[in-house]
């Protein structure tokens, strides 16, 4: 089979080659899956680099998320041959077969396709985990969305206007501001640069924000201590703008919030019924049609370059999605 593998951690993709691999055998308890779709995650990028959390050794399948048919399964799985399912094993996505714990896939949600499924899990798992399970956000209330254009950032968006709250979506990029406001809902796309405490409190009315949503850190983190309401909570996604931010403990003991560090995947684990439950909810939301991942495009395997490249150079609006 064809597979993205990266064989040496490094920069600029340098050790990132289409490869071919034999095919992944399944062990019990495991099932063996045709990839459809895999969608491509900044986690994804880091790991290439070395600069993630979770530092497979090499040589790796790069690929955290897909959608897939089953093709072999144990028959106490729950799993059977045909079977349209979605899920990930931070590893192994990008090629045309994938082998992965039955606990980690699902059956996709009814009347979604194979890309939508497969830009689903880690996005709107990471949203709801955050703004919901976490953040537990009424309808009413003002979120603050930073790196609204990517993957996770769209998805809390999303997920934060259809339970009815309030939604203030950022980008650091000025050129992004129009496609964002095509992409999704939010009552206002700002730029997120230099002292935007002033523009949140005009446009909520002094209140400022219960919930800032923060995959970026960085300057973006530092101003947004500005930005809680009393009582709110800013939830730590992750360091895409690069810097990890510090934080002087008088800030949020004077402003009355809470900083929280939010791990979707790790929350599943440690907490595996909330997880499910999550897992559900996300489904049920996306097979009613109140949930859609937006795509920004759809790419061959051969084309796994492109795909880094254009989320390295930060293009992406939503997500990009690869077709073995």
């Amino acid at each position: 089979m064809k597979a993205v593998v990266v064989d040496r951690l490094s920069p600029d993709l340098s050790g990132v080659a289409l490869t071919d691999l034999p095919m992944p055998e399944r062990r019990s308890g495991e099932v063996l899956v045709r990839v459809r779709a895999a969608s491509l995650n900044f986690p994804d990028l880091l790991m290439t680099r070395g600069e993630y959390q979770f530092k497979p050794e090499v040589p790796f399948v790069a690929g955290l998320e897909f959608a897939g048919e089953v093709v072999e399964a144990d028959a106490e799985s729950g799993f059977a041959p045909g079977d349209k399912v979605y899920g990930g094993n931070k590893t192994g996505g990008f090629a045309e077969y994938a082998v992965v714990p039955a606990r980690a896939l699902s059956v996709m949600p009814h009347g979604i396709g194979f890309p939508a499924a497969a830009a689903l899990g880690a996005a709107y798992g990471t949203a709801y985990t955050a703004l919901v399970e976490i953040g537990q956000l009424q309808a009413g209330q003002w979120v603050l969305v930073h790196g609204a254009s990517g993957g996770v950032g769209l998805a809390a968006v999303e997920l934060a206007k259809r339970l009815g709250a309030h939604v203030i979506a950022t980008t650091g990029s000025p050129a992004k501001v129009e496609a964002l406001r095509g992409a999704c809902a939010a009552d206002a796309v700002i730029i997120a640069e230099g002292r935007f405490r002033e523009v949140v409190a005009e446009m909520t009315g002094g209140k400022l924000c219960d919930l800032v949503y923060d995959p970026v850190g960085g300057d973006v983190f530092d101003e947004s201590t500005r930005c809680v309401a009393f009582g709110g909570k800013l939830l730590v996604i992750g360091f895409a703008g690069g810097r990890i931010a510090d934080v002087s403990t008088n800030i949020p003991l004077i402003k009355g919030f809470s900083v929280v560090g939010v791990r979707a995947g790790e929350y599943a684990r440690r907490f595996p019924a909330r997880g499910k439950a999550i897992r559900e909810a996300v489904a049920t939301l996306a097979a009613d049609g109140a949930l859609t991942p937006h795509i920004d495009r759809v790419l061959p395997l051969a084309c796994w370059r492109e795909a880094y490249e254009a989320m390295a150079r930060r293009e992406v609006v939503g997500k990009v999605v690869i077709e073995p």
